[in-house]
């Protein structure tokens, strides 16, 4: 699943081939977009931001955000795709590079100068250069008795983090994810291990929240009805959330977490 460490990745992949080329080719293939065309134009820099990708390209932006299923691919000229052509939203071409973004949830092309339009609500960015992590404990105890479980996927409160990690520190850390933020003791450790697992896993094409790169990955996170790696009790499974936007499931271990 996509969280700002994929994204951290996709980006430095990109950059690594895109940033200082030209490009040759510039199909954008969403309606509102679909006119714009910045071939000839120079890749200045592609960067992650939270969980949201930037293309600096010129005077514009393409900014995009993979939600649950978006990818973004490097091939080389005349090689197949790994994805059909029908689920391509952009396709940016330099003299040896393809990059092809893949069933991308957000892409829009917004003015370099209106970047912080897009991405300047964002809390604290876990792999960004001004990651701080005393604004990100602020923004967390701001609302004591939101469920921890919430605060943590509010990329307001700090960017990056996801479904996967949401799940794992509440578990690393023994926190039922329904409990009160107010009611967390030591919400600075939590903070400063979501910094620690992301960083170790932003160079990783596996993410791994156990030390393990095969095998069992995940303490808890996809593991409903399986015995807990710690204790042997049955993983559980629910949602939280009120509205549509927040719903997720996550998964907790009634023993090890309370």
């Amino acid at each position: 699943m996509p969280e700002g460490d994929t994204v951290y990745l996709s980006a430095k992949n990109l950059n690594a081939v895109l940033a200082g080329e030209q490009l040759t080719r510039c199909d954008i293939r969403v309606p509102a977009f679909a006119t714009v065309d910045l071939t000839g134009e120079i890749v200045d820099e592609v960067a992650s931001r939270g969980k949201h990708l930037l293309m600096r390209i010129g005077d514009f932006t393409i900014h995009s955000h993979l939600k649950m299923e978006g990818s973004w691919h490097l091939y080389r000229h005349g090689t197949s795709w790994k994805r059909p052509a029908y689920q391509a939203r952009a396709i940016l071409e330099t003299a040896d590079w393809v990059a092809v973004g893949f069933d991308l949830g957000l892409l829009e092309v917004v003015d370099r100068d209106a970047e912080e339009r897009v991405v300047g609500y964002l809390g604290p960015d876990l792999l960004g250069a001004d990651w701080d992590a005393d604004v990100a404990l602020a923004n967390l105890l701001a609302v004591p008795e939101r469920e921890v479980g919430l605060a943590l996927l509010d990329q307001r409160v700090l960017a990056g983090l996801g479904n996967v990690y949401r799940a794992e520190l509440c578990f690393l850390r023994g926190i039922l994810p329904t409990r009160p933020v107010g009611e967390v003791e030591h919400p600075e450790k939590l903070i400063a291990l979501a910094s620690r697992l992301i960083q170790a896993n932003k160079d990783r094409s596996t993410r791994t929240t156990t030390g393990r790169l095969t095998g069992q990955t995940s303490w808890v996170y996809g593991r409903v009805g399986r015995p807990c790696l710690r204790c042997g009790t049955r993983i559980e499974e629910g949602e939280l959330g009120e509205t549509e936007l927040q719903l997720r499931n996550t998964f907790w271990c009634p023993v090890c977490q309370t």
